[in-house]
């Protein structure tokens, strides 16, 4: 059941990735050709009348499409893909990947509804004999009613971001930007930290008040939970190119489906949060400028946008067709390293 829920889960993502092409194609007149939810044989095929465009459910659950007239060669057919202006094909390749920005937003704000909401003022340390910790951050100068504003040079709104920004930031001594009776003070604090499969990260060892739900604060908290989950998406992809961490904590389809599968065991809202992360991080990744992506595709229209003339169909085929290689192998050995942990 739990892996039919990780299927679901994914398959939901890849369809409105899809839709999105998929509706501002339309919205611009394009002739969309077949609309696929996955890969491979197809198992249900219905053709429009209407449109002339099929639509297909296909046996692999790992990818989908929308095939525009067009799209990947020459057509004479006047609402072909490249008939249509610079801008507006923009707006149709990056459509997928805001569509999953969205969608992500929207978990989050539906997590934030449904949990209760942590401030950045201190109600309490929690003392080293029950954490465990050797060293506490209340030794460094923090005290119970400090409402922390930054951490390092990052400012903070809400418990998420204070969090984050002390896991990743807090391994060593750090300035710390409070607000006590009214004034700024900048402290130096040591955080305690924690090691997870051979990772070093700070941990918070305080407690924070809660926030009174109101439409403002779940509005707020719902924007910067969303701006520090693509954050902590953005930093742990530089963080992999640095060296930081290395290839074993990148996972694939089937490392991600067996988290998901794990998440859906602990509570709907597991998997809501772990739902939200997906879709931010699909939407976030296929921006990025790598051939065969829809990011890759974006660089290639900003420089027709900027010299008013495309480039040539051949180059710019041979590039996606060195970045769909590169990215077939990447994801057979992080598929094959996924399936060796599981069985190990």
């Amino acid at each position: 059941m739990y892996i039919l829920i990780a299927i679901l889960v994914f398959g939901f993502l890849i369809f409105i990735h899809e839709l999105g092409h998929f509706l501002t194609a339309r919205m611009f007149g394009v002739k969309v050709n077949e609309f696929s939810l996955g890969m491979g044989p197809k198992l249900i095929t219905y053709t429009s009348k209407k449109s002339g465009t099929t639509y297909a459910l296909s046996m692999f659950p790992i990818g989908g499409y929308v095939s525009m007239e067009g799209e990947d060669g020459e057509s004479d057919h006047p609402d072909s893909f490249r008939s249509k202006a610079a801008w507006k094909r923009f707006i149709i390749v990056s459509a997928g990947a805001v569509m999953n920005l969205l969608c992500g937003i929207l978990a989050m704000l539906l997590l934030v509804l449904n949990t209760n909401l942590g401030s950045t003022v201190i109600y309490d340390f929690v003392p080293t004999e029950q954490s465990g910790y050797t060293v506490s951050s209340e030794d460094s100068g923090l005290m119970a009613g400090d409402e922390i504003l930054k951490i390092g040079d990052t400012r903070v709104h809400i418990l998420t971001e204070l969090n984050y920004e002390i896991m990743r930031n807090g391994v060593e001594p750090i300035e710390v930007v409070v607000l006590r009776d009214g004034v700024e003070r900048t402290l130096t604090v040591t955080f305690p930290t924690e090691e997870n499969e051979g990772e070093v990260f700070g941990a918070t060892d305080f407690r924070v008040y809660g926030e009174e739900k109101t439409f403002t604060s779940v509005i707020k908290h719902a924007f910067f939970y969303s701006i520090s989950t693509l954050k902590m998406i953005w930093e742990s992809f530089f963080d992999l190119l640095t060296g930081r961490y290395g290839i074993s904590s990148i996972s694939g389809p089937v490392g991600a489906a067996a988290v998901v599968s794990e998440a859906a065991k602990v509570s709907v809202l597991h998997l809501l949060y772990l739902f939200g992360i997906i879709s931010m991080n699909l939407g976030l990744f296929n921006l990025f400028p790598i051939p065969a992506l829809d990011g890759g595709r974006l660089v290639f229209l900003l420089i027709e946008l900027i010299f008013r003339k495309p480039v040539p169909e051949k180059y710019e085929g041979w590039v996606h067709f060195a970045g769909i290689l590169v990215l077939f192998g990447f994801m057979i050995l992080i598929t094959i390293k996924d399936i060796v942990s599981l069985i190990m």
